[in-house]
């Protein structure tokens, strides 16, 4: 038993895909309450929203939340998982990087966490437990 958890011989196997199910909702639901913040709080910071891009303010906000809440909720769900993950960890590169690019560490420390999770999960993929798990097998069966 020990050896096992220890050592795992199958990355892919069930106790990998329910670890890997839940830090997708774990991390998942936390990032998307930043999204969920920033929605409701939408006419305040569209005036003053960060423009690192150059897009406007309102459409550099629509950007984040899409990214924190959207993508969010595929990445819990394991769909488009690795696509839906680009924007999450671009939006985490923007406000690591840039926003808080001169900031003290402890400021910008959260945004490193995030992207630190997100590379490593993007890397890891969704497990066996997410909605492209089985539509791969279902594919994989077709073809």
């Amino acid at each position: 038993m020990i050896k096992k958890l220890l050592f795992p011989s199958k990355p892919d196997s069930a106790g990998a895909s329910a670890l890997l199910l839940l830090a997708r909702i774990a991390f998942g639901l936390l990032f998307m309450s930043h999204g969920i913040q920033k929605w409701m709080s939408f006419q305040d910071l569209s005036a003053s929203f960060p423009d690192p891009l150059g897009v406007g303010h309102s459409l550099s906000l629509m950007l984040a939340i899409f990214g924190e809440l959207a993508c969010s909720l595929a990445f819990i769900g394991g769909i488009l998982y690795r696509l839906a993950m680009i924007p999450m960890i671009f939006t985490m590169c923007m406000a690591y990087f840039v926003i808080h690019g001169s900031d003290p560490f402890a400021v910008k420390e959260m945004a490193l966490v995030y992207l630190i999770i997100f590379v490593l999960m993007y890397l890891a993929g969704p497990g066996k437990y997410s909605i492209d798990h089985w539509i791969g097998r279902f594919l994989n069966q077709k073809g």
